[in-house]
């Protein structure tokens, strides 16, 4: 096929001029006045809307990420577990000691220098470090 044998499939459509006389006169189904009847006429775009109504204050989300954070002191883990333990944030949750963020497992931090009596073992939780000193001074465990 060469560029002089190609032809139009479809004809050019012509674009009707209307409300300027004759059949199609004055408003020519576009109404009275108003934005919709002008020429060009635009409608303001949603996206534009939408951004406007998002706060500008620097680190806006940053807030649900701090809530899902929970901080428990090794005083209260002594008082509700018993020697030898497990302790996991489903545990912590069982006990009542944390709760639950929005139906998800919050992320749980054990902070505290205390000496124990007890031993425990540690599992899918943060630790400070004199936390994890005196927890495997009681002869416990911490795994992450």
């Amino acid at each position: 096929m060469q560029l002089h044998e190609l032809k139009k499939v479809n004809r050019n459509k012509k674009v009707r001029r209307v409300g300027r006389g004759g059949k199609r006169g004055t408003y020519s189904g576009r109404g009275m006045k108003g934005q919709k009847q002008r020429t060009g006429y635009r409608v303001k775009p949603l996206m534009k809307e939408i951004f406007k109504r998002y706060p500008k204050l620097r680190g806006y989300r940053s807030k649900s990420m701090e809530e899902s954070k929970v901080v428990v002191n090794l005083k209260d883990i002594v008082k509700a577990f018993k020697d030898s333990d497990k302790i996991t944030p489903e545990s912590l949750v069982q006990k009542g000691i944390i709760g639950k963020i929005k139906g998800k497992m919050p992320e749980v931090k054990i902070l505290g220098k205390d000496a124990l009596d007890k031993k425990f073992f540690v599992e899918n939780c943060k630790v400070s470090l004199p936390a994890k000193q005196s927890i495997e001074k009681a002869g416990g465990e911490v795994k992450l």
